[in-house]
Formats: structure tokens, C-alpha cells, sequence
């Protein structure tokens, strides 16, 4: 299974990275390979200053050794092994019209000291956030999302779009980081589901990634745009670069197994504004957002 999904991933990375660079029309992606003392490595790309994507990475990493200390503790286990591949990314387009757009799809096998696995399970998601909030944006990534889900069971979307919104929620905020998406954790097989119905549901998901977000890039990219609108896209920037350093258990992961710290910050943007006790004039469209942000809607 391990090697199966890291070879998907290593495709969808191909797939994505070919995609965005077509977006963009002007910047490509610039390649790391990295290593990891204890074990594994991975393959960083990321695309800066473009007319598009003013930052962003799509990263695949594969990492496996002894489950440190503090993560041992996190997972309630003794000492074992541990293998985890997966591929994150995050994009954050120059226009305040394009909204950012995060995603991840990963895989773990927790070992004895024999090497037989004694746990393993997939996790992952994807979620759209906006800086000006275009309704049927958010109603086409959600309408693509539950499309996947539905593909495997009826009952996937509307429990993960759930955990999604649990999930991206900014508590020291009380309000969301955007307007959702899919967001499932410890997909373990059961009697009803196997590993390997679990990995068709959590490709289907890789698979439909670019269906849900580049639509929504041609739409949006050439939209013309004020400085002032550019400065609530900074402010905003602010609330997701607060969530990933204080809430994201995928950075926290990344810091606590020693991988690379471009790597895991690559989600940070270049650009961004932290004004003191900021608040949107109401009705405006600005607020307009802030208003979905603290109540989540259904979108489909």
C-alpha cells in the first residue's frame, strides 16, 4: 500500500504542478530534493512571483524511522517505527479575486519491532479560501467535493465538509480560515471498508483537486482589482498564516519528526498585514465575508 500511494502521489504531483504552471502562463516551479537523517526525504516544488501565483508549493514527502518521543506520546503508543508519505500544497494567487486554496492527501503505517504493522490509515483534504467571497465559487468547489465523496458513500461528504469546518476554525478568532471543503483523518479498514477502498477514496479526492480549483482560477484571474483591496487580501493572509503556526497538526507533525522547515513553511505568504483591532465597514463586501467566515453555510 505504502508503495502504491507514494507512487500515486509522486504522478499527482506531476499532474498538478504541469497544471498551475499552465495557469499562470509565466512562472514555473523550481525543484528541491531533500533528505532526512533518520530516514526518507522528499521533493519540493514551489512557484514564486508569477502573474497568477505570487507563492505557492506543491510538496510530496516520504519519511519513516523510530516515532520520536513527543510523537509517541501525541498517538498514546510505546516505542515503534513509523512510515508516513504524503502530498501537501498551498496556493496563494497574487489577486485578491483568486482565492487561496490548500490541500493534502497522506498515508501512515505505524510498525512493532518485528516490522509487522500493527496501525495504519489515510488522511487528507482540500479547502478554498477566499478573500472576496464569489457564492457560486464556493457552491463549485463544494459541488466537486461531494461528487468524489458520493462516488465511494453517500454519507462521506456531509460528515468530512463537517469536520472540515470543525477542523480550519480559527478558535482565538471564532471564525473560520475559509469556506471549507473536505477535511477526513485515521481512515482505518473496517469490516465495511478496507485499506484499498480507502485508497480509491482518497485518490478520487487527489484526482478531482484540479476539477474543483483551476476553474475557479480562470474565472477570477484577470478580474481588476484596488490597492485596497490588495491591503484586506494581506489582512486575511494574517488569520492563515495564525492558523498554521498555532492549529495546523500537519505543521506540528512536520516540526516534531525533524522534516524540512522550508518544507513545512512553504504555506506561509510572502505578503502580509497585521492591523492593529481591524474591522470591514459593515454591508461591505469585505464583511460580507467575515459574516460566512463565523457561521459556515451549506453550500450544496
Amino acid at each position: 500500500m505504502k508503495d502504491k500511494f507514494y507512487q500515486y502521489i509522486q504522478q499527482l504531483q506531476d499532474t498538478i504542478t504541469s497544471k498551475l504552471e499552465e495557469l499562470d502562463g509565466t512562472a514555473k516551479f523550481q525543484q528541491d530534493f531533500w533528505e532526512r537523517e533518520e530516514g526518507g526525504g522528499g521533493r519540493t516544488r514551489v512557484i514564486e512571483n508569477g502573474s497568477v501565483f505570487e507563492k505557492g508549493g506543491v510538496n510530496i514527502s516520504k519519511v519513516h524511522g523510530p516515532l520520536p518521543k513527543s510523537m509517541q506520546n501525541y498517538f498514546g503508543v510505546e516505542d515503534v517505527d513509523f512510515f508516513a508519505c504524503g502530498l501537501s500544497l498551498v496556493i496563494h494567487p497574487k489577486s485578491p479575486m483568486v482565492p487561496t486554496v490548500h490541500a493534502n492527501w497522506r498515508y501512515f503505517e505505524m510498525y512493532d519491532k518485528d516490522g509487522n504493522i500493527v496501525d495504519q490509515w489515510f488522511g487528507g483534504g482540500q479547502d478554498l479560501t477566499p478573500y472576496y467571497l464569489f457564492e457560486e465559487d464556493a457552491i463549485h468547489f463544494h459541488a466537486v467535493c461531494k461528487k468524489a465523496c458520493d462516488a465511494h458513500n453517500p454519507a462521506f461528504y456531509t460528515a468530512y465538509k463537517k469536520k472540515c469546518d470543525e477542523y480550519f476554525w480559527n478558535a482565538h478568532r471564532n471564525e473560520a480560515r475559509g469556506v471549507g471543503g473536505l477535511f477526513f483523518d485515521y481512515c482505518k479498514a473496517t469490516e465495511e471498508t478496507s485499506m484499498e477502498d480507502w485508497y480509491n477514496f482518497v485518490t478520487e479526492v487527489g484526482n478531482s483537486f484540479l476539477d474543483a480549483y483551476a476553474p475557479i482560477v480562470e474565472k477570477r484571474k484577470d478580474l481588476l482589482y484596488s490597492q485596497e483591496q490588495r491591503d484586506w487580501q494581506e489582512i486575511r493572509r494574517g488569520r492563515y498564516v495564525e492558523f498554521n503556526l498555532v492549529h495546523d497538526k500537519g505543521t506540528l507533525f512536520g516540526l516534531k519528526t525533524n522534516g524540512r522547515i522550508e518544507s513545512i513553511l512553504m504555506s506561509l505568504p510572502p505578503h502580509v498585514q497585521w492591523r492593529y483591532d481591524h474591522h470591514p465597514e459593515k454591508g461591505s463586501e469585505e464583511d460580507k465575508l467575515i459574516q460566512v467566515l463565523q457561521s459556515p453555510k451549506n453550500w450544496v
